[in-house]
């Protein structure tokens, strides 16, 4: 057989089987395709450069050959979007000001990390402590109930209403809110939207905790508002930096989280919680009052105060609530509460926004916290997560000292806790996702500048208490790399 014939076979054969890969995926190397197909490197070589001529393959010296890219008409040029930044540029007397979107602190928690990668940061609870049978039940439930897939009220189903607004009201339920002043929200962040949509013109002040919920200060942001922070301690929001905070601002509009405040975990005092609510009526501002983690509570946390929206007969408390958390990601069905015609405004918002939230959703959860399974389902979780928040505070201490806590909370998911000072908070998080394990930075929880680096670290969305200790020797290795000389980054002896 002549050169030039085993040439032409090999080529017919290679473009055969170049079918086989993806456009620009490599073919075997010359090496192999000499062994394969028993020819000389000669032929192999004079048979991909035929193949490249027809366009077939692409050969790149040192690299090898691979599948070109299948012809088609020639892709355009890129067009011009620079046009776009003035147009989504707020426009004043002294021109256009950007007005950027920042999700970074709510995708933080939402991120599905690598695999291998401890979840640290998870804002949800871990599979293990999800309701999932009884969720399962209840969807095949609602499924059969007449009428199931058709449109709900707008409002949301009156049952699911009235059942929020006994959540609210508590046992005695007098001052409380009824079935009436209830909005059903596809979750806590609908809810927390249109509340501040519906307060706050672009442009106004929003007072707000310091630190706080970062995916409060996106809606916030989004919305063109100006949050400004009012700082809390360890007994929650502070009523003379809360007072003075409205008379230099004019705000109108407060956002806090009462109990088990996310990141602290604080409690707001029992004598700081009638003053909260009397400032704001005398500045004649709303609070909006964010009880995400009541469902959270931890075996040991005691009896709960009430929501500021309990014995609230002014309608300063708008109320929001969320069954998520406490259940699924998935189910995302909450609670907006208001009286007088802040209520009207309020609704008004929550039609444009959403319509409704689906039907099947609002029968599901009825059905579920209707059943036995659910207050099974939350003593559950209330035991699940004390052992998991003290397995992490001793773990740290143990094997992390450097890391300051703040005192362990008795509900939510998470321990907030202090870096020494000097620390690079992206060089410590980026070390952790190294190590394996996903943390959350602090800064994204501060409107204003931080007074120190901070980590959120959460034990909910972890399997167990076994995890979180490998979770924090990750970290603690993470820290020896990452915090100051001398501010005890060096690695720990187990003891």
């Amino acid at each position: 057989m002549t050169e030039r014939s085993s040439v032409a076979d090999l080529a017919k054969t290679l473009r055969e089987e170049v079918d086989r890969y993806s456009p620009g995926e490599r073919l075997p190397s010359s090496r192999a395709l000499v062994e394969r197909y028993r020819v000389s490197p000669v032929t192999v070589s004079r048979a991909l450069a035929q193949l490249a001529a027809e366009g077939v393959v692409v050969t790149r010296p040192g690299a090898g050959a691979y599948r070109a890219e299948p012809s088609g008409p020639a892709k355009p040029a890129p067009g011009d979007t620079s046009w776009q930044e003035v147009a989504l540029s707020a426009q004043t007397a002294a021109g256009p000001v950007p007005r950027s979107v920042d999700a970074s602190g709510v995708l933080v928690t939402l991120a599905e990390p690598p695999p291998g990668v401890i979840e640290f940061n998870g804002g949800y609870l871990h599979p293990s402590l999800q309701p999932e049978r009884a969720l399962a039940a209840a969807l095949a439930r609602a499924g059969r109930r007449p009428g199931a897939w058709n449109r709900p009220p707008t409002d949301g189903l009156f049952e699911l209403r009235a059942w929020f607004a006994r959540q609210i009201a508590g046992p005695g339920g007098e001052g409380g809110p009824t079935g009436a002043d209830v909005l059903i929200t596809a979750g806590g962040q609908a809810a927390l939207t249109t509340a501040l949509r519906a307060l706050a013109p672009p442009g106004a002040p929003v007072l707000v905790e310091s630190p706080t919920y970062p995916g409060m200060l996106a809606v916030a942001r989004a919305a063109g508002q100006r949050p400004v922070p009012v700082p809390v301690d360890a007994d929650g929001l502070r009523p003379e930096l809360l007072a003075a905070a409205l008379r230099a601002t004019g705000a109108r509009v407060l956002v806090c989280q009462p109990l088990f405040q996310n990141p602290t975990g604080a409690v707001l005092a029992r004598e700081r919680r009638r003053e909260v609510v009397r400032i704001a009526r005398e500045a004649g501002a709303f609070v909006v009052e964010d009880d995400f983690a009541r469902s959270l509570a931890h075996e040991d946390a005691g009896a709960l105060p009430p929501p500021l929206a309990a014995d609230d007969p002014d309608g300063v408390v708008v109320h929001l609530r969320s069954l998520t958390k406490i259940t699924s990601p998935s189910l995302r069905v909450g609670a907006l509460a208001a009286r007088g015609p802040v209520l009207e405004r309020l609704r008004a918002i929550h039609v444009v926004d959403q319509f409704f939230v689906p039907r099947p959703l609002q029968e599901a959860a009825l059905e579920l916290v209707g059943s036995p399974a659910w207050p099974r389902h939350l003593r559950a979780v209330a035991a699940a997560l004390r052992p998991r928040r003290d397995h992490l505070a001793a773990e740290l201490r143990r094997q992390v000292p450097a890391l300051v806590q703040a005192a362990a909370p008795r509900g939510g998911f998470h321990l907030w806790v202090r870096a020494p000072e000097g620390t690079d908070e992206a060089a410590l998080t980026g070390a952790a996702l190294r190590a394996g394990v996903a943390v959350t930075p602090g800064r994204p929880y501060f409107c204003a500048e931080p007074p120190a680096v901070h980590l959120r670290l959460g034990f909910a969305a972890t399997a167990g208490t076994a995890e979180i200790t490998e979770g924090v020797r990750r970290l603690r290795t993470a820290c020896a790399q990452a915090l100051p000389h001398g501010a005890g980054g060096e690695e720990q002896a187990p003891a």
